[in-house]
């Protein structure tokens, strides 16, 4: 028989128990939420950013944005440690939104140049080139990757 307690898909499932507007240090508006360290995780934080920049009526920077949380999330699906990570959402000005990714590897990534047949490793090269800043923060249990983009 099936159960018609919960009419809701795989995702929000997923989603619904940690993702929630967060005081950040800034003092800027934020959202944060744990998603599953797996293959779903980057069309997951695209539909988070999408909820939050609508929220923000920032539409504007969808496009930019949603590549760089896709590059973020998918290098800590591949990369980090655990079975979740941290995606956070914050407004860091009036036109600008930062997206942070957050996972328990200690290992920093590093911006390298690579041959251009090579199939993977220009994920951090495209964020550096799509995105207004970027950075990391690194933790004794892990790191915080970030970065910026802002409407012209």
């Amino acid at each position: 028989m099936a159960s018609t307690t919960s009419h809701l898909t795989e995702c929000e499932e997923r989603l619904r128990p940690s993702w929630r507007p967060v005081a950040s240090t800034t003092g800027d508006p934020a959202y944060s939420g744990v998603l599953q360290r797996d293959e779903q995780a980057a069309e997951e934080a695209r539909k988070i950013l999408a909820m939050v920049l609508a929220v923000w009526k920032l539409e504007q920077l969808a496009g930019d944005a949603n590549l760089l949380v896709t590059e973020l999330m998918s290098n800590a699906a591949r990369h980090a440690r655990g079975s979740v990570v941290r995606i956070t959402v914050t407004r860091t000005a009036r036109y600008r939104v930062r997206v942070a990714v957050t996972d328990k590897s200690r290992t920093l990534p590093k911006l390298v140049v690579g041959d251009p047949m090579d199939e993977t490793g220009r994920g951090l090269r495209l964020v550096d080139a799509m995105s207004s800043a970027w950075g990391v923060i690194p933790y004794n249990w892990g790191k915080s990757v970030w970065a910026e983009v802002a409407a012209s």
